[in-house]
């Protein structure tokens, strides 16, 4: 069993930065895939990025390809998303989800493949 907690979150303006965390407790973070999910108020949860695990491959949506950054600390069993260069669109609650990363049944973009997820963070860009 995982527990993963969001933080991070918060105001900033359009063309700013925020690095989200998502802290996991109960097992190591090392076998799990990690992905990062928002969903925007009326619109449908939509993902963003993903990280195999360790020493596995990252996966963007193309709304943010080029501007956040996924990326994995395994002594602190704390997964990341950097996210530069904020435009209001990215405005949502932000959801960290993980699973252990076997054979792969759905795609990692896929909410399905994830077991465990935690409460999410609000990330608000103002124009």
């Amino acid at each position: 069993q995982v527990q993963v907690v969001e933080s991070g979150g918060g105001l900033v303006q359009a063309g700013g930065s925020l690095r989200l965390s998502c802290a996991a407790s109960g097992r190591s973070f090392s076998s799990y895939k990690v992905g990062w999910f928002r969903q925007a108020p009326g619109k449908e949860r939509e993902f963003v990025a993903a990280l195999r695990r360790t020493g596995g491959s990252t996966y963007y949506a193309d709304s943010v390809k080029g501007r956040f950054t996924i990326s994995r600390d395994n002594a602190k069993n704390t997964v990341y998303l950097q996210m530069n260069s904020l435009k209001p669109e990215d405005t949502a609650v932000y959801h960290c989800a993980a699973d252990l990363d076997v054979v792969a049944y759905w795609p990692v973009s896929d909410a399905r493949g994830y077991v465990y997820w935690g409460q999410g963070t609000q990330v608000t860009v103002s124009s």
